[in-house]
């Protein structure tokens, strides 16, 4: 198997430098790297060319288009049998590669997804973030794990699909707000056999602070609709508690206000919660630090997502706006 690892970038060049150096460790060596500048202000092309003679790689520069079309401009350049493709921000273990490939030879898949995790060299921010987005108390769990809900849809910080897909089903056709979603979706119904890869971990660095984190999530709420515009059916209940879950914090501040004599459970039932985050983090990341964070990015993640969802909901399906 020859892979074509696509990488999408867009003023980033501190990023790809140590992504790039993952995958020089990589013990699997049939593959190429395909860096795509995405109009770029701040470009990686020396980073890039740095990497010459250590790795089979190309760098190429278009206007900003965003990532989908960006990982489609790849796509169309890519000479290997699976396309495999990763954000910027991502680093890779050394046995990836040998794992995807191992796993396919055992159990063709014709699409793949795979899980995120935090490296050990993370911030302890990046850490409490990365709690956050695959805690049983924010998303369920369900995120890169095999306890999903419905179809298994795999996300493109961590996505593999084989070349005879993407001639057959193209690229993407949107180039943001959930374009991975559609594209999983999309294939899906073309009958190929998509399924989640439990080793094939990455290392996901996301956002730095938490008002890069609330604007990034923020826009994976509004993405939520942006797919329900395409495909009605895959808008589920588990979809609006992160809305819910806002409305019910909104609620205890007003209710707190008022002096309410409902107050005293609203504040018991947050109360439990937030203990819940807090033993659950130290437990799974050994530091309480970490722990105290990932209560900020807990509540962070959930508001964020509740209000991106609510105002597009408002807007495209209550007020049927573009």
């Amino acid at each position: 198997m020859f892979f074509s690892i696509i990488i999408p970038l867009y003023n980033r060049p501190q990023e790809i430098s140590e992504l790039l150096g993952t995958l020089t460790h990589q013990t699997y060596k049939q593959f190429e790297v395909l860096v795509i500048e995405d109009g770029s202000i701040d470009k990686a092309g020396d980073i890039v060319k740095s990497f010459e003679g250590k790795l089979d790689i190309r760098y190429f520069e278009k206007a900003n288009e965003g990532q989908g079309f960006t990982r489609n401009f790849g796509f169309e350049r890519a000479k290997g049998d699976y396309f495999v493709i990763f954000d910027s921000d991502c680093l890779i273990p050394e046995d990836y590669l040998q794992i995807v490939n191992d796993s396919l030879s055992k159990n063709w898949l014709d699409a793949y997804g795979g899980p995120d995790g935090a490296h050990h060299s993370f911030t302890p921010l990046q850490k409490a973030i990365s709690y956050s987005m695959t805690s049983p108390f924010t998303t369920g769990g369900i995120r890169g794990s095999k306890k999903g809900i419905g179809q298994f849809h795999p996300r493109s910080f961590n996505m593999g699909i084989s070349r005879q897909v993407w001639e057959k089903a193209g690229g993407f056709i949107i180039t943001r707000l959930g374009e991975d979603i559609e594209y999983s979706i999309r294939i899906h119904s073309l009958g190929y056999k998509i399924g989640l890869i439990p080793n094939a971990i990455v290392y996901h660095k996301r956002r730095t602070d938490f008002v890069k984190f609330f604007k990034q999530i923020h826009f994976f709420g509004r993405a939520r609709i942006n797919i329900y515009k395409f495909f009605p059916s895959q808008l589920k209940l588990v979809h609006f508690f992160p809305a819910f879950a806002t409305l019910a914090m909104i609620f205890t501040v007003i209710v707190n206000i008022l002096n309410s004599p409902v107050a005293k459970f609203c504040n018991l039932m947050l109360a439990v919660y937030i203990l819940l985050i807090f033993f659950h983090s130290w437990w799974q990341n050994k530091s309480a630090k970490i722990a105290f964070l990932s209560i900020i990015a807990a509540f962070t993640q959930l508001t964020a997502y509740g209000l991106g969802f609510m105002q597009d909901y408002w807007k495209r399906v209550v007020l049927k706006k573009s």
